[in-house]
């Protein structure tokens, strides 16, 4: 079983994307670390090419990841590969040379300047899909920065756009545009992301899966006690980080991962491959875009295309585990 998904454009690609934060390498707002370590450029593009054999069409990367660094690898990695979707997104800024972070950027002249930059380091002459990055940002805000995109999209320099948002008013307020085709949106096993969800399946648009296995942890490889280095964005104490502080698994999730795992694992499935049967399990709009820094990552997520989505009696026991009153409550 291979799972598919129909794109805007007419183009179906295997149901998952690569997700290419990580691979920015390291960036900072002042001394907290905002990328997940050190990377080395030939094993993300060594990764890449992976992928490509495996059937993968479709990388999502961002302005700032790295001050650039992702975009300008993916671009070496992809280059002349006209089969590809490439989406980024733009708004949040960081300096290509301190790899630190600066004041977002919402006026519309200033962001056209941001996507030719794009444009320059992805090495295409088009970005299929470029999305708003800053999901807060106010409804009457936004509005001029997609009449930019919507612009950019009549001179052939984006295919089509999006927001990056977890704010279902935001993700509804565009989607009647033509051009506006997705919402690029938190979801996984522990964040179901019902309502934006539905807003998505409402209005016919593709569901983008950002942290897809929790930043790391329905990988299974995280054991508690065990602290990640503070040149990883998972070693501070953000308070929008639910599944790590200070380096560490928050332990109610690791107890709710302990509830499900052999149901994640069922049929042969590694626990990465389990979580992102759930998200295919959960709707047909759904596109995970899972991270990767090594080739035997893009091999493991790649393999859940083979498994399928999860079936819809495992679904429904792993919901009736995670919302079962823990032994510790008790």
């Amino acid at each position: 079983m291979t799972v598919n998904r129909t794109l805007w454009n007419g183009q179906t690609i295997p149901a998952l994307g690569l997700g290419c934060w990580a691979i920015g390498g390291p960036f900072f707002a002042g001394d907290v670390a905002l990328g997940w370590g050190e990377v080395d450029d030939n094993e993300s593009i060594a990764a890449i090419h992976r992928a490509l054999d495996l059937g993968v069409r479709f990388f999502d990367t961002a302005s700032n990841y790295g001050g650039g660094r992702s975009e300008e690898v993916l671009g070496r990695a992809l280059e002349g590969r006209n089969d590809v979707l490439v989406a980024t997104k733009f708004g949040h800024v960081v300096d290509p040379v301190t790899k630190q972070a600066l004041a977002d950027e919402t006026a519309p002249d200033k962001l056209e300047a941001i996507v030719h930059t794009s444009l320059r380091r992805l090495r295409r002459e088009r970005i299929d899909l470029m999305q708003l990055h800053l999901s807060a940002l106010p409804i009457d805000t936004a509005g001029p920065i997609f009449d930019l995109l919507e612009r950019l999209r009549a001179k052939g320099m984006v295919g089509a756009y999006g927001w990056s948002t977890d704010f279902p008013d935001r993700a509804a307020a565009f989607a009647n545009r033509e051009g506006f085709v997705a919402i690029q949106h938190a979801m996984n096993v522990f964040n179901p992301a019902t309502d934006i969800l539905s807003v998505v399946e409402q209005k016919g648009l593709l569901s983008i899966n950002r942290s897809p296995l929790a930043m790391g942890l329905l990988s299974g490889k995280f054991k508690s006690g065990e602290a990640l280095p503070k040149n990883d964005i998972r070693g501070h104490n953000l308070p929008w980080l639910d599944f790590f502080k200070d380096g560490q698994i928050v332990p109610s999730y690791a107890r709710r991962l302990e509830r499900i795992r052999d149901l994640l694992s069922s049929d042969g499935r590694t626990l990465t491959q389990g979580a992102l049967g759930w998200l295919w399990g959960r709707s047909n709009r759904t596109l995970p875009i899972p991270g990767f820094r090594t080739v035997a990552q893009v091999e493991e997520n790649v393999g859940a295309l083979e498994k399928g989505p999860l079936p819809p009696e495992v679904i429904s026991e792993i919901e009736r585990m995670l919302n079962k009153e823990p032994e510790e409550a008790r």
